[in-house]
């Protein structure tokens, strides 16, 4: 890890000033007290590392600290135009507090490329952990260990394995989590699935979980290894997976469509579509016991290894169905009852009968969790201990149907799964894909 040798020397004795204890003052947070503000250490700072960071920072009773990443500053993230990394992220806090501080200065926010200097500041409350998913167990039980408050991108895992030893982790340690699964806090997708639970389209039959394709596309092919760029720590980047040599298709955003790394678009999208399903069902708690690929495409050369398209089928123990398939380029959950359905996702509200869309709901019915800023409410609850919206125990169960899926999809063959055991019963093929082997150091 040649980078991160010179960075953390770096910072450990030329910026150590960076490292200490660093509190804005009231003139440029306002009148609240240091000690009622939360301080946050954001651990991955590409295209939505930078977008939950932003999304912190207009909250006056938290403060960015530190910012931690592997790339010094690069192009190549979701868009061509986007110059993103550390040093990025770093200008773009001191930025906002200097704007907010009467003499227009502001230089306390601390760059790291390990991010466990970051964990080891006594000085912070709460990290922000947006990486790739491989590396987000790892990161999230460390952090937990550490009582570190936690917000962590979804999908909340890599394997099934992972996502239990965070759930075990979160429990052990107290730390609250917060699974950025943002639909959970979106007005109309809390409408939706009230709509489903309190019976307005009558006994639900099946769910259709819909996810959107591929947004990038790696060359076909076969492909060559590729020097790693200065400012790089590629070693850093690969941590506990597999090593394999540099291709600029392999890191940054691309990650999610490498199967070392991601779970393509089933994980990345379905990670809301199959989420809602989930809080719309009332199932947060459980899984379908029954998977089966449906006709997914897999590339058959490329660095991509992940399904182009997704189409897994699954039942619950009761009978009801579940679909999930890419189409559209949207993100959706479609319910379907007796009495009618409704479709709720990024391209809009839709329902049949039209009637349901004014809908009330009772004060006597079921109402859902309410929260309708998904950074607000993990604030909040850092400061009150509650669970938040998209607490780790309902992320590992959403996150599991995504994985089963992606294991039906790649074995072609009917899957049975037991949700209370976790494991497919009678299956050695399966089970030994529910978790992965981690290159050391790097261990739970």
């Amino acid at each position: 890890m040649s980078g991160a040798r010179l960075t953390r020397r770096t910072f450990l004795a030329a910026g150590a000033a960076l490292a200490a204890p660093y509190v804005v003052p009231s003139s440029v947070l306002g009148a609240l007290a240091p000690s009622n503000r939360i301080t946050l250490g954001c651990i991955g700072t590409g295209n939505q590392g930078v977008n939950d960071m932003r999304g912190f920072l207009q909250n006056e009773d938290a403060q960015v600290l530190a910012v931690c990443d592997v790339n010094t500053a690069s192009y190549g993230y979701k868009t061509a135009e986007q110059f993103l990394g550390r040093e990025p992220a770093r200008g773009i806090v001191d930025s906002f507090y200097a704007g907010r501080s009467p003499t227009g200065r502001y230089r306390g926010c601390g760059a790291y490329t390990d991010f466990r200097d970051v964990l080891a500041r006594p000085d912070i409350d709460a990290v922000v952990i947006v990486v790739p998913d491989h590396w987000h167990a790892v990161m999230s039980v460390m952090a937990a260990r550490a009582g570190k408050d936690i917000y962590c991108e979804k999908p909340l895992s890599l394997t099934v394995a992972d996502g239990r030893a965070m759930v075990e982790a979160v429990r052990r340690t107290g730390v609250v989590l917060q699974v950025g699964s943002h639909e959970r806090s979106k007005r109309v997708t809390r409408f939706a699935c009230e709509l489903v639970r309190n019976g307005r389209i009558g006994r639900l039959r099946r769910m259709l979980a819909i996810v959107g394709p591929h947004n990038k596309t790696a060359p076909p092919g076969a492909w060559a290894p590729a020097p790693v760029p200065e400012g790089f720590d590629y070693e850093m980047w690969l941590g506990p997976a597999p090593w394999a040599p540099y291709h600029p298709d392999r890191c940054l955003y691309n990650f999610r469509f490498i199967l070392d790394y991601s779970g393509g678009q089933a994980t990345n999208y379905g990670a809301h579509s199959l989420d809602m399903a989930q809080w719309g069902a009332g199932r947060e708690h459980t899984a379908p016991v029954e998977f089966e690929d449906a006709g997914s495409v897999f590339p058959r050369d490329g660095l991509f290894d992940a399904p182009t398209f997704i189409h897994f089928k699954a039942r619950y123990a009761d009978g009801l169905e579940l679909e999930c398939l890419t189409r559209d380029d949207n993100v959706a959950c479609r319910f379907e009852g007796t009495d009618g359905w409704v479709e709720t996702g990024y391209k809009g509200f839709f329902t049949d009968p039209p009637a349901l869309k004014t809908s009330v709901i009772g004060p006597n019915e079921i109402h859902l969790y309410e929260s309708n800023d998904h950074y607000r409410n993990f604030l909040d609850c850092v400061k009150t201990r509650l669970e938040p919206a998209a607490p780790v125990q309902v992320g590992h169960r959403s996150a599991t149907v995504c994985h089963l899926g992606n294991i039906a999809m790649l074995l072609k063959r009917p899957l049975r799964w037991d949700p209370e055991r976790e494991e497919f019963p009678g299956d050695d093929e399966a089970n030994r894909m529910l978790s992965r082997a981690r290159r050391a150091p790097w261990h739970l």
